[in-house]
C-alpha cells in the first residue's frame, strides 16, 4: 500500500509520516528532500519558493515512484505539499486500489489559537533553517486545500480544536 500525505506547510505531514514509519515500519519519501536534492545538485533552476512550478516538476517523478512501489507490492509513505489535487487522474484502477491519500488541513480557529504550538512542532522531525510564517497566507492555503479536497472528494483530516492526527493503515 502507498499512502500519500498532503497538506500545506506546518500541518504535520513529516511528523505523521515519521510516526507511521515507527508504527508500521513502512519507509517514507519526503518530497521536500527530493526537491532539495534536485535543486542543490543543479538538476533544476527552480528554487524552494517556486511552489506551482515545483509541483509540475516533481509530481511526474513521484508519480512514477508510486507506480513502481505498487507494481512491486511495496509499502511506501509519500509526504509533501507537491501532490496535486488531480493526482487520481494519473493512475488506473489497478494502482488506485493500492493508494490512499489524506490531506492534513488546519482550520482558522486552530491556527489562530495555536500559533506557538505550530511553530514549536515545526522542527520536531527535521531542522528548519528559517521559519517565518505568514499566518494569513497559512490560513488561506488551508482553506483552499479544504475546498479542493471537498470538490475532488478526497480524504482529509481536519485539525480544529486540538491536534489529534492519527491514521490506521
Amino acid at each position: 500500500m502507498v499512502l500519500l500525505i498532503a497538506g500545506t506547510t506546518h500541518t504535520g505531514k513529516t511528523a505523521l509520516a515519521q510516526r507511521l514509519l515507527e508504527k508500521y515500519h513502512y519507509p517514507y519519501l519526503s518530497i521536500d528532500h527530493l526537491k532539495m536534492g534536485l535543486i542543490r545538485s543543479g538538476q533544476t533552476e527552480l528554487t524552494p519558493e517556486d511552489d506551482p512550478e515545483l509541483t509540475e516538476y516533481l509530481w511526474p517523478i513521484v508519480r512514477e515512484m508510486v507506480k513502481t512501489a505498487v507494481e512491486n507490492r511495496q509499502n511506501l509513505i509519500v509526504e509533501g505539499c507537491y501532490i496535486p489535487f488531480c493526482w487520481k487522474e494519473d493512475f488506473g484502477q489497478e494502482y488506485l486500489r493500492e493508494i490512499r491519500y489524506v490531506c492534513l488541513v488546519m482550520t482558522r480557529r486552530y491556527i489562530e489559537g495555536h500559533r506557538a504550538d505550530i511553530l514549536g512542532y515545526a522542527g520536531v522531525v527535521e531542522e528548519r533553517l528559517e521559519d517565518s510564517l505568514d499566518w494569513e497566507a497559512l490560513i488561506r492555503e488551508n482553506e483552499e486545500n479544504l475546498r479542493r479536497c471537498r470538490e475532488k472528494g478526497l480524504e482529509y483530516l481536519l485539525i480544529d480544536g486540538s491536534y489529534q492526527v492519527e491514521l490506521e493503515l
